[in-house]
């Protein structure tokens, strides 16, 4: 079985991310906890995309889980537990946010296909809901409410890589679509995996995004305005999603053709407003044209 050596990445040195250009605009401090947590995000994540049996892989990340129980207790054999650990404890994050984000990678394990909503739901809650639950305890927030808005924005988060990603997993043999839509608009799994672009699969995705939509809505009407200030990071990356969202939906829903993406350039304009939109006053949005949602 393969060993662990997790280390922390150097976010400067990954600007392929949109983490980069969410969360550098933070203070040193709370930068420092996000890239933390980030790395161990990314090394949970990749203990499930890397090669390897389906068993050794769950060995792993039973073994991740027992390591991050005792770094609770400042014993864990990896620094970065161990430095995780004094983050959970500076910022009071529930612990039971990082064993749900775990129980995602585990479901990336067993599951190749999910038959309802219902189903993929909780998968976008546990792979994305919850960290934005253990950022939010790094921001901080006045208004109990907007930790509702973490938990939609994640959810609008994940459904967005997974519409973006779906080339990428098909030839994986992974579809995280739901069955019962797929059968809604009468467009097979076969038609999916041989990414078949036709007019069954258009509707299909409208459907999709239009859900995806739905709940960078919802999280928006989550947001107190009195915590907007302190999310700005959160709400970059909502805005650099929402972007790629709207990028799917004018290239016709067309993810099969090539990879869509949002240059670095435009991340960085992204930051920018928002961080202008912080410190001027609060109407100065208007002489910013943009369609960011935020």
């Amino acid at each position: 079985m393969q060993t662990m050596a997790p280390i922390i990445p150097d976010l400067a040195q990954n600007r392929k991310s949109n983490f980069y250009y969410s969360f550098f605009i933070l203070p040193r401090p709370k930068r420092d906890a996000i890239e933390t947590i980030y790395a161990f995000c990314r090394y949970t994540d990749d203990i499930v995309d890397e090669a390897g049996s389906e068993n050794e892989k769950h060995a792993l990340l039973l073994q991740w889980t027992d390591e991050l129980k005792r770094s609770l207790y400042g014993v864990s054999r990896y620094s970065l537990l161990n430095k995780l650990a004094a983050i959970i404890n500076r910022f009071h994050i529930p612990i039971e946010h990082f064993y749900e984000l775990i129980k995602g990678m585990e479901m990336d394990l067993k599951n190749v296909r999910y038959g309802t909503f219902a189903e993929l739901k909780q998968y976008c809650y546990r792979a994305g809901s919850t960290v934005g639950l253990i950022c939010a305890e790094v921001f901080g927030y006045k208004n109990e409410k907007t930790k509702e808005y973490a938990v939609n924005l994640g959810i609008a988060l994940q459904l967005t890589n997974i519409l973006r990603d779906i080339k990428t997993d098909a030839k994986n043999g992974r579809i995280y679509l739901p069955l019962e839509d797929l059968k809604q608009f009468g467009y097979t799994e076969e038609e999916l995996l041989n990414c078949t672009y036709n007019e069954r699969f258009i509707k299909l995705m409208k459907f999709e995004c239009d859900r995806a939509r739905e709940y960078f809505r919802r999280a928006k009407a989550c947001l107190a305005e009195e915590d907007k200030p302190l999310f700005t990071a959160a709400r970059t990356m909502g805005n650099i999603y929402y972007l790629l969202l709207l990028r799917i939906e004018r290239a016709r829903y067309d993810v099969f053709s090539k990879r869509i993406r949002l240059s670095s350039p435009l991340k960085i304009l992204i930051a920018m407003v928002l961080q202008l939109r912080k410190k001027f006053p609060k109407n100065f949005h208007r002489y910013i044209r943009t369609e960011l949602p935020a």
